[in-house]
């Protein structure tokens, strides 16, 4: 009869961005142990509070299924002698096996083990299965405890493992499993006892604990809302806030708190940050979407003393809103662009100078894109936005609260009177800070975004500070991908390593060391959006296909791999032999005059012509990416390429023609050329 499993690991309080990570593993290696074990179950469920992580299999087999094999051994003339007895290598064969030699089967010339592996019970496997199962669990950070030589996310205090009604027995750190579990730190009375997995959630219930993070997210945004409607407002949201709020209690109860109103003077985000970021608070807007004096919050417990616990969350907030109020008053008593010369005061990289030194390369770097991309900037307003961009980083707000760089910047620009576009350009400078983030809106964001990110990257490099797979304290890789995909999103026609060239120039770095940086930048960025252009969903032949290029240019590499994937070029065989044929012979060779008159057969006159006709044409497709079109006109040229390479001896004795007809196989590789290193789609 099939039976449930249960594991719970109990700890101290786990912080709540390890949870979804650590039940998602719960559950993957589970199903993957159960699996390889040829063990048959029905679910597999994951829960979990702060304080525990924890499996339920249900409907899982009495014992592992039977596996059937069927082993090839050495040929039958090598197993048997001439006169049909087994030889050493039989014997030992079937020795190997655990068979008789007479069970031994001769097929198709070879002798054979049928060997039947009978399963085991679970409940006999269940015990280290378990072990290995939490023991192999992965954190951000794991710890040691007391003598102990596990290592966890945070020690170990109890675990509950059941089979059924029966206790799976095995020990990690000292603690046995039992049947005991531990109910809510307050309003529990203290341990329970699980029956059995099927009551688990109901004994769980009974201790004040919702194990079910799905049951508790739906409680408290059920909570939330209800409450929003009894204050005449709405909540603002905030999805990866109520994850981690639903990882912070075992046994939710919303409530909802005031503060005093003349703090909505402040911007905004003054508000709100305090609010959310550093009390997990859920800030309401009323009717006509103003932010209202109310804040909503949740509760590891029920609703005794509800409004004791109001009234303390009232009090830390309105100290944390007094500070943001102080900061924010002593901030208006200096403009940003007063604090232009204070910059010169902090270093922004040892090495690298300091805010005020990166400031003016952003004002360079910012000229420098605004004339490559051809963009109707005002070199004014450029100057105007790199100057200021870190300016707020000066400011008592953002020291206090460094989440609101870049928000607080342009609350304070509006405020002293700069204009809309440098504004939003102090905000967006800092876009995207995550993955799936927004990108930047305006072009002066963008372009002040994108020099802000290619100034800390190159810098870095230059300085040998370059990310490794587990180490990036720069965050280089993340702003690698937000310069990509800035300039994917805008189309521009931008080459990287001019870029990069161009700081390294401003930097002041060696000219004997610049190729070499500026070689792993191109190695850098290349590995980033070859990732991106995967996300996307391009075939890797494709993506090896228009990244092979010299210079680096995202832009045209996307609209190169969009047009050749839209052109179907990956079935047009024909096509990509008769050019991958040509590129083999003709290799690394640069492009010649061509002499006619040393032609000496009707072959390399045709595939001249062919070439001459063909190039305007193609000229014209590339330069709209009408890759449709350039393959239809680049298959006009395939006879005379086949009928050359076919009939016409390249390596001539005459060393002129020879390299005549060298150039011509060169001349005509280029027609397929832009399209990038073809030879990567075969």
């Amino acid at each position: 009869m099939n039976k449930d499993v249960l594991l719970e690991i109990g700890t101290e309080e786990l912080p709540a961005h390890y949870m979804p990570g650590a039940l998602q593993q719960l559950k993957e290696a589970a199903a993957a142990r159960l699996t390889e074990a040829h063990i048959a179950y029905k679910d597999i469920r994951t829960m979990g509070t702060p304080r525990r992580l924890a499996l339920r299999i249900e409907g899982i087999a009495e014992k592992q299924a039977d596996v059937f094999a069927k082993n090839k051994g050495p040929s039958a003339k090598i197993a048997f002698d001439g006169d049909g007895r087994p030889t050493k290598a039989a014997i030992g064969f079937a020795r190997g096996h655990n068979i008789a030699v007479a069970d031994l089967i001769v097929e198709d010339g070879y002798i054979y083990a049928d060997v039947t592996t009978v399963g085991k019970k679970t409940a006999d496997l269940l015990p280290e299965m378990l072990k290995s199962l939490v023991l192999s669990l992965t954190f951000p950070k794991s710890m040691l405890w007391g003598n102990e030589t596990v290592r966890f996310a945070r020690p170990i205090r109890w675990i509950a493992a059941l089979y059924g009604t029966d206790v799976i027995p095995f020990e990690i750190a000292h603690v046995k499993s039992g049947r005991v579990s531990r109910g809510h730190r307050f309003l529990g009375s203290g341990d329970f006892e699980i029956a059995e997995p099927a009551g688990y959630e109901t004994a769980a219930r009974e201790h004040f604990l919702i194990v079910d993070p799905a049951e508790r997210k739906e409680l408290i945004l059920q909570g939330l809302t209800d409450l929003a409607i009894q204050e005449g407002g709405t909540v603002i949201m905030d999805e990866d806030l109520l994850e981690e709020v639903v990882y912070l209690v075992e046994y939710p109860t919303p409530l909802c708190g005031t503060f005093d109103e003349k703090y909505l003077k402040l911007p905004e985000a003054a508000v709100i940050t305090p609010m959310k970021d550093h009390q997990r608070y859920f800030p309401m807007r009323d009717g006509t979407g103003n932010l209202m004096n109310r804040f909503l919050t949740v509760r590891n417990g029920d609703a005794a003393h509800l409004e004791t616990v109001r009234h303390g969350n009232e009090r830390v907030l309105r100290a944390r809103l007094a500070d943001a109020e102080f900061f924010f008053t002593e901030d208006r008593k200096k403009r940003l662009a007063d604090r232009v010369d204070d910059l010169r005061k902090i270093v922004f990289q040892d090495g690298l100078g300091t805010l005020h030194d990166k400031a003016q390369r952003l004002t360079a770097i910012t000229e420098f894109l605004k004339n490559k991309l051809d963009l109707p900037l005002d070199s004014e307003e450029l100057t105007r936005a790199s100057m200021l961009a870190k300016t707020d980083l000066l400011t008592q707000m953002v020291q206090e609260f460094t989440e609101l760089q870049g928000i607080m910047g342009s609350e304070y620009a509006l405020l002293d009177g700069e204009t809309p576009e440098i504004a939003a350009a102090l905000y967006e400078q800092y876009l995207p800070r995550f993955a799936g983030d927004e990108l930047p809106h305006t072009t002066l964001g963008m372009i002040l975004s994108i020099a802000d990110k290619f100034d800390t990257i190159t810098g870095s490099f230059s300085m040998s500070l370059v990310p490794t797979g587990s180490q990036d304290p720069f965050a280089l890789r993340r702003q690698t991908i937000g310069t990509l995909n800035i300039i994917l999103d805008a189309g521009w026609n931008l080459n990287c390593d001019e870029v990069f060239a161009f700081i390294l120039e401003a930097l002041g770095t060696p000219a004997e060391n610049r190729a070499d940086v500026t070689a792993s930048l191109h190695e850098y960025f290349t590995l980033r959006l070859k990732n991106i252009l995967q996300d996307m969903g391009f075939d890797y032949r494709l993506i090896d296909c228009v990244l092979q290029d010299d210079s680096l240019n995202a832009a045209a590499a996307l609209k190169r791999a969009a047009a050749l994937r839209d052109a179907d070029i990956l079935v047009q065989e024909e096509l990509l032999q008769a050019y991958t044929r040509v590129g083999n012979m003709v290799k690394d060779t640069v492009t010649a005059d061509i002499e006619p008159a040393l032609f000496e057969t009707e072959e390399e006159k045709s595939l001249y012509d062919a070439c001459l006709n063909l190039a305007d044409p193609l000229a014209a497709a590339y330069a709209v990416y009408d890759y449709g079109t350039a393959v239809e006109i680049l298959k006009k040229a395939v006879p005379q390429i086949n009928a050359f390479l076919d009939r016409v001896l390249v390596m001539h004795e005459d060393e002129a023609v020879k390299n005549n007809r060298i150039h011509l196989l060169t001349k005509t590789f280029d027609l397929i050329r832009p399209m990038g290193d073809i030879k990567r789609l075969s």
